[in-house]
């Protein structure tokens, strides 16, 4: 009988190791989709603002914004992002003000400044994007956060083709497997919670 037992403990354990590297895997895999799509607009998803700066992680998502807008790829972007805590500028308006910067037109650009997190970017950005009558999207962000960025949009009813950042601030291993594992406990927290 303790043998028995352990031998399913011992499978239960293989199959949660195979569902997480399946799991690991598919989160680096949707990163890395873009199939060069074209969309009305490019939906950029929030990160932090260094007051009225973008930090690096948001500076490098409007960096690929601002490249597909040029390339013709996208006619407007969509930026999200309210006030973080004690924040005097809020992360849209802060990129707002670096797209225009780097020669976007005004009139090119659509923000909100009401979202916190990833999920309320993409309920403001549906917002916008509603109003506008558009109908389909690219989501720009950090590589790893498209899977459970695109399942998101996807429940909300967003019809999203993921064009991840081709360079990112996340250098190092240690970096890196950090977002990568904490991808994958929020994306599981999304499951479950739909937060």
């Amino acid at each position: 009988m303790p043998s028995r037992r352990r031998r399913f403990l011992l499978i239960g354990i293989l199959v949660l190791f195979a569902y997480a590297g399946g799991q690991l895997w598919d989160i680096h895999r949707v990163g890395h989709l873009d199939r060069g799509r074209n969309a009305e607009c490019a939906i950029v998803l929030g990160a932090a603002a260094w007051h009225d700066k973008p930090s690096p992680v948001l500076r490098e998502r409007l960096n690929h914004a601002i490249d597909l807008y040029k390339k013709g790829d996208v006619q407007t972007l969509v930026l999200t992002g309210g006030y973080g805590k004690g924040a005097d500028f809020a992360e849209s308006e802060v990129g707002l003000e670096y797209c225009v910067s780097q020669g976007v037109p005004r009139s090119e650009i659509r923000a909100e400044f009401q979202s916190l997190s990833t999920i309320d970017n993409l309920k403001e950005a549906k917002k916008i994007i509603s109003g506008e009558g558009w109908k389909k999207a690219l989501l720009v962000s950090d590589p790893w956060h498209l899977k459970r960025a695109r399942r998101m949009a996807a429940d909300l009813g967003l019809d999203v083709y993921v064009s991840p950042t081709t360079s990112t601030r996340f250098k190092s291993t240690g970096a890196k497997a950090k977002f990568l594992f904490g991808e994958f406990a929020l994306y599981h927290y999304y499951l479950v919670t739909g937060k």
